[in-house]
Protein backbone atom coordinates (compact mmCIF):
# COMPACT_ATOMS: atom_id res chain seq x y z
CA UNK A 1 0.00 0.00 0.00
CA UNK A 2 2.89 2.60 1.05
CA UNK A 3 4.18 1.57 -2.48
CA UNK A 4 1.40 2.62 -4.48
CA UNK A 5 0.78 5.82 -2.39
CA UNK A 6 4.28 6.46 -3.61
CA UNK A 7 3.72 5.73 -7.22
CA UNK A 8 0.61 7.38 -7.33
CA UNK A 9 2.01 10.59 -6.45
CA UNK A 10 5.13 10.61 -8.89
CA UNK A 11 2.93 9.76 -11.67
CA UNK A 12 -0.49 11.13 -11.64
CA UNK A 13 0.04 14.57 -9.51
CA UNK A 14 2.29 16.06 -11.64
CA UNK A 15 -0.63 16.47 -14.29
CA UNK A 16 -2.76 18.71 -11.72
CA UNK A 17 -0.65 20.32 -9.60
CA UNK A 18 1.88 23.39 -9.41
CA UNK A 19 4.57 23.82 -6.74
CA UNK A 20 8.08 25.53 -5.80
CA UNK A 21 10.59 23.24 -6.96
CA UNK A 22 13.22 21.94 -4.48
CA UNK A 23 16.41 23.85 -4.49
CA UNK A 24 15.75 26.73 -6.62
CA UNK A 25 15.73 29.36 -3.67
CA UNK A 26 18.59 27.18 -2.67
CA UNK A 27 17.33 25.98 1.19
CA UNK A 28 15.68 22.83 0.01
CA UNK A 29 19.16 20.65 -0.68
CA UNK A 30 20.89 23.10 1.91
CA UNK A 31 21.26 20.06 4.45
CA UNK A 32 22.69 18.16 1.91
CA UNK A 33 25.91 20.16 2.28
CA UNK A 34 27.03 18.42 5.23
CA UNK A 35 30.29 16.83 6.72
CA UNK A 36 31.59 14.08 5.23
CA UNK A 37 33.57 11.03 6.28
CA UNK A 38 36.71 10.51 6.55
CA UNK A 39 39.46 8.89 5.24
CA UNK A 40 38.39 10.78 2.10
CA UNK A 41 38.13 14.55 3.07
CA UNK A 42 37.39 15.91 -0.53
CA UNK A 43 33.81 15.08 -2.13
CA UNK A 44 32.77 15.95 -5.78
CA UNK A 45 29.10 16.16 -6.49
CA UNK A 46 27.89 16.37 -10.11
CA UNK A 47 23.92 17.06 -9.74
CA UNK A 48 22.07 17.57 -13.50
CA UNK A 49 18.19 18.14 -12.67
CA UNK A 50 15.66 18.68 -15.44
CA UNK A 51 11.61 19.88 -14.72
CA UNK A 52 8.62 20.72 -15.83
CA UNK A 53 7.38 24.51 -14.67
CA UNK A 54 4.83 26.55 -15.42
CA UNK A 55 3.33 26.60 -18.81
CA UNK A 56 5.11 24.14 -19.53
CA UNK A 57 8.35 25.94 -19.42
CA UNK A 58 11.77 22.71 -19.42
CA UNK A 59 14.40 23.23 -17.28
CA UNK A 60 17.74 21.60 -17.32
CA UNK A 61 19.46 22.61 -14.29
CA UNK A 62 23.06 20.86 -13.43
CA UNK A 63 25.23 22.21 -10.18
CA UNK A 64 28.51 21.10 -9.12
CA UNK A 65 29.56 20.65 -5.04
CA UNK A 66 33.19 20.60 -4.25
CA UNK A 67 33.52 19.63 -0.29
CA UNK A 68 36.27 19.72 1.93
CA UNK A 69 36.09 17.45 5.18
CA UNK A 70 38.16 19.12 8.41
CA UNK A 71 38.69 17.67 11.85
CA UNK A 72 36.27 16.67 14.38
CA UNK A 73 33.46 17.25 11.66
CA UNK A 74 34.05 20.65 10.50
CA UNK A 75 33.72 21.25 6.88
CA UNK A 76 33.38 23.42 3.86
CA UNK A 77 31.61 23.48 0.61
CA UNK A 78 31.19 25.17 -2.44
CA UNK A 79 28.40 24.81 -5.45
CA UNK A 80 27.45 26.57 -8.51
CA UNK A 81 24.38 26.04 -10.31
CA UNK A 82 23.34 26.73 -14.03
CA UNK A 83 19.81 26.86 -15.33
CA UNK A 84 18.64 27.26 -18.70
CA UNK A 85 14.98 27.13 -19.16
CA UNK A 86 12.93 26.07 -22.74
CA UNK A 87 9.18 27.74 -23.26
CA UNK A 88 6.96 29.58 -25.62
CA UNK A 89 8.84 32.67 -25.20
CA UNK A 90 12.16 31.03 -26.04
CA UNK A 91 15.30 29.57 -24.68
CA UNK A 92 18.09 31.10 -22.03
CA UNK A 93 20.67 30.05 -19.91
CA UNK A 94 22.65 31.45 -17.61
CA UNK A 95 24.87 30.19 -14.27
CA UNK A 96 22.63 31.28 -11.39
CA UNK A 97 24.32 31.23 -8.19
CA UNK A 98 27.14 30.26 -5.90
CA UNK A 99 26.82 29.26 -2.53
CA UNK A 100 29.68 29.05 0.25
CA UNK A 101 28.59 26.57 3.61
CA UNK A 102 29.87 25.55 6.69
CA UNK A 103 29.08 23.08 8.63
CA UNK A 104 29.85 21.05 11.71
CA UNK A 105 28.54 17.35 12.25
CA UNK A 106 28.24 15.58 15.95
CA UNK A 107 26.76 12.53 17.69
CA UNK A 108 25.75 12.24 21.21
CA UNK A 109 25.93 9.31 23.62
CA UNK A 110 23.07 7.85 22.19
CA UNK A 111 24.79 7.99 18.94
CA UNK A 112 22.27 10.27 17.25
CA UNK A 113 23.62 12.74 14.42
CA UNK A 114 23.10 16.20 14.22
CA UNK A 115 24.09 18.47 11.44
CA UNK A 116 24.66 22.53 11.72
CA UNK A 117 25.23 24.03 8.70
CA UNK A 118 25.24 28.09 7.73
CA UNK A 119 25.73 29.71 4.45
CA UNK A 120 25.93 32.22 2.25
CA UNK A 121 24.45 32.43 -1.11
CA UNK A 122 25.29 34.91 -4.41
CA UNK A 123 23.73 35.57 -7.08
CA UNK A 124 25.71 35.48 -10.50
CA UNK A 125 22.69 37.34 -12.50
CA UNK A 126 20.09 40.10 -11.46
CA UNK A 127 17.58 38.07 -13.17
CA UNK A 128 16.81 40.49 -16.03
CA UNK A 129 18.02 38.19 -19.21
CA UNK A 130 15.97 39.27 -22.07
CA UNK A 131 15.34 37.69 -25.52
CA UNK A 132 15.18 39.78 -28.70
CA UNK A 133 15.01 43.03 -26.33
CA UNK A 134 12.56 41.79 -24.73
CA UNK A 135 11.50 41.31 -20.83
CA UNK A 136 11.55 37.41 -19.58
CA UNK A 137 9.38 36.89 -16.34
CA UNK A 138 11.31 35.32 -12.99
CA UNK A 139 10.37 31.51 -14.47
CA UNK A 140 13.32 32.17 -17.07
CA UNK A 141 15.66 33.90 -15.20
CA UNK A 142 18.66 31.73 -13.68
CA UNK A 143 18.41 33.54 -10.54
CA UNK A 144 16.39 35.20 -7.74
CA UNK A 145 19.17 38.17 -8.02
CA UNK A 146 19.13 38.12 -4.29
CA UNK A 147 22.54 37.71 -1.42
CA UNK A 148 21.08 35.17 0.78
CA UNK A 149 21.72 33.65 4.62
CA UNK A 150 20.85 30.07 5.04
CA UNK A 151 20.48 28.02 8.12
CA UNK A 152 20.12 24.22 8.49
CA UNK A 153 20.17 22.14 11.65
CA UNK A 154 19.28 18.25 10.85
CA UNK A 155 19.23 15.59 13.53
CA UNK A 156 19.39 11.82 12.29
CA UNK A 157 18.23 8.77 14.48
CA UNK A 158 17.54 5.01 12.97
CA UNK A 159 15.68 4.89 9.78
CA UNK A 160 14.78 8.61 10.48
CA UNK A 161 16.10 12.01 9.20
CA UNK A 162 14.51 15.52 10.75
CA UNK A 163 15.82 18.77 8.79
CA UNK A 164 14.80 22.52 9.48
CA UNK A 165 15.97 25.29 7.21
CA UNK A 166 15.87 29.06 7.06
CA UNK A 167 16.77 31.39 3.91
CA UNK A 168 16.22 35.38 4.26
CA UNK A 169 17.41 37.57 1.28
CA UNK A 170 19.34 40.19 3.09
CA UNK A 171 20.71 41.81 -0.37
CA UNK A 172 18.41 42.67 -3.22
CA UNK A 173 20.08 43.16 -6.84
CA UNK A 174 17.02 42.01 -8.46
CA UNK A 175 16.29 44.27 -11.22
CA UNK A 176 13.87 42.36 -13.39
CA UNK A 177 12.17 44.50 -15.83
CA UNK A 178 8.88 42.00 -16.55
CA UNK A 179 5.45 43.70 -16.54
CA UNK A 180 2.69 41.13 -17.97
CA UNK A 181 0.99 44.26 -19.23
CA UNK A 182 3.80 44.15 -22.45
CA UNK A 183 3.76 40.67 -23.01
CA UNK A 184 2.53 38.36 -25.64
CA UNK A 185 1.05 36.43 -22.52
CA UNK A 186 -0.29 37.02 -19.23
CA UNK A 187 0.39 33.95 -18.01
CA UNK A 188 3.22 35.13 -15.57
CA UNK A 189 2.88 37.96 -12.78
CA UNK A 190 4.48 41.40 -13.52
CA UNK A 191 7.96 41.14 -11.60
CA UNK A 192 9.36 45.03 -12.06
CA UNK A 193 12.38 45.07 -9.58
CA UNK A 194 10.77 42.25 -7.82
CA UNK A 195 11.27 41.81 -3.91
CA UNK A 196 10.96 38.45 -2.21
CA UNK A 197 10.50 37.60 1.24
CA UNK A 198 12.13 34.46 3.44
CA UNK A 199 11.54 30.65 3.46
CA UNK A 200 11.42 28.24 6.64
CA UNK A 201 11.74 24.73 5.42
CA UNK A 202 11.10 21.34 7.36
CA UNK A 203 11.83 18.23 5.85
CA UNK A 204 10.93 14.75 7.46
CA UNK A 205 13.11 11.70 5.65
CA UNK A 206 12.11 7.48 6.40
CA UNK A 207 14.55 5.37 5.18
CA UNK A 208 12.12 2.01 3.76
CA UNK A 209 15.36 0.38 2.85
CA UNK A 210 18.72 1.25 4.62
CA UNK A 211 21.19 -1.23 3.44
CA UNK A 212 25.45 -0.61 2.90
CA UNK A 213 24.81 -0.32 -0.52
CA UNK A 214 21.42 0.83 -1.16
CA UNK A 215 18.82 3.35 0.29
CA UNK A 216 15.05 4.27 -0.57
CA UNK A 217 13.25 6.56 1.59
CA UNK A 218 10.40 8.98 0.92
CA UNK A 219 10.28 12.52 2.30
CA UNK A 220 8.02 15.13 3.40
CA UNK A 221 9.48 19.08 2.78
CA UNK A 222 7.27 21.87 3.54
CA UNK A 223 8.25 25.33 2.98
CA UNK A 224 6.45 28.10 4.29
CA UNK A 225 6.68 31.67 2.38
CA UNK A 226 7.04 34.55 5.66
CA UNK A 227 5.66 37.30 3.15
CA UNK A 228 4.05 38.43 0.11
CA UNK A 229 6.62 39.03 -2.56
CA UNK A 230 6.22 42.66 -3.99
CA UNK A 231 6.97 44.41 -7.32
CA UNK A 232 7.30 48.00 -8.11
CA UNK A 233 4.58 49.01 -10.71
CA UNK A 234 4.54 51.22 -14.31
CA UNK A 235 4.11 54.09 -11.28
CA UNK A 236 7.39 53.72 -9.34
CA UNK A 237 4.62 52.24 -6.66
CA UNK A 238 5.70 48.91 -4.77
CA UNK A 239 2.60 46.82 -4.75
CA UNK A 240 2.49 43.23 -3.14
CA UNK A 241 1.70 40.51 -4.85
CA UNK A 242 -1.37 39.00 -3.06
CA UNK A 243 -1.39 35.20 -2.18
CA UNK A 244 2.56 34.69 -2.39
CA UNK A 245 2.73 34.34 0.94
CA UNK A 246 1.86 31.15 2.60
CA UNK A 247 2.79 26.88 2.46
CA UNK A 248 4.06 24.85 0.11
CA UNK A 249 4.52 20.95 0.43
CA UNK A 250 6.20 18.77 -1.54
CA UNK A 251 6.24 14.79 -1.95
CA UNK A 252 10.08 13.47 -2.37
CA UNK A 253 11.28 9.85 -2.61
CA UNK A 254 15.46 9.13 -3.33
CA UNK A 255 17.11 5.89 -4.39
CA UNK A 256 21.31 6.00 -3.10
CA UNK A 257 23.21 3.30 -4.92
CA UNK A 258 26.65 3.17 -3.39
CA UNK A 259 29.31 0.84 -5.08
CA UNK A 260 32.21 1.55 -3.46
CA UNK A 261 33.29 3.91 -0.31
CA UNK A 262 34.36 6.38 -2.73
CA UNK A 263 31.33 6.77 -5.36
CA UNK A 264 27.72 6.58 -5.42
CA UNK A 265 24.62 8.28 -6.91
CA UNK A 266 21.38 9.26 -6.00
CA UNK A 267 17.99 9.89 -7.95
CA UNK A 268 15.54 12.28 -6.56
CA UNK A 269 12.13 12.89 -7.96
CA UNK A 270 9.47 15.58 -6.35
CA UNK A 271 6.50 16.64 -7.14
CA UNK A 272 3.55 19.37 -4.87
CA UNK A 273 1.19 17.94 -2.59
CA UNK A 274 -0.02 21.90 -1.87
CA UNK A 275 0.61 24.85 -3.42
CA UNK A 276 0.22 28.80 -2.56
CA UNK A 277 -2.05 30.70 -5.25
CA UNK A 278 0.49 33.07 -6.77
CA UNK A 279 4.45 32.03 -7.45
CA UNK A 280 5.84 35.00 -8.77
CA UNK A 281 9.50 33.90 -7.89
CA UNK A 282 9.36 31.59 -11.43
CA UNK A 283 9.34 28.55 -8.73
CA UNK A 284 6.62 27.08 -9.96
CA UNK A 285 7.29 23.54 -10.57
CA UNK A 286 5.29 20.06 -12.07
CA UNK A 287 7.56 17.71 -11.24
CA UNK A 288 11.53 17.66 -10.98
CA UNK A 289 13.91 14.89 -11.36
CA UNK A 290 17.54 14.83 -10.33
CA UNK A 291 20.51 12.63 -10.74
CA UNK A 292 23.50 12.95 -8.00
CA UNK A 293 27.03 11.68 -8.73
CA UNK A 294 29.04 11.64 -5.95
CA UNK A 295 32.82 10.78 -5.63
CA UNK A 296 35.23 10.41 -2.75
CA UNK A 297 39.09 11.08 -2.73
CA UNK A 298 41.97 12.28 -1.03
Amino acid sequence: MKLFCLVFAFVCLPGFLRAQGCSDAGICTFDKSGAQELPYPNQLDFSPQVAQGAEDIIYFAPSITYTHQFDKGYSLATRITYNQAHGDLGTRGQFGDVYLTGSRRWQNSQKHFWNLSVGLKAPLSAANLKINGYSLPMDYQPSLGTADLLLGLSYSRGFWDFSGGFQYPFLNKNRNSYFKEYSPTDDFESTNLFERKPDALLKINYKIIRRKMFQLQPALLTLYHLGNDSYENIYGQRVSINGSQGWTVNAVVSALWKWSPKQSVEVVAATPLAVRSSRPDGLTRAWVLSVNYQVKFK
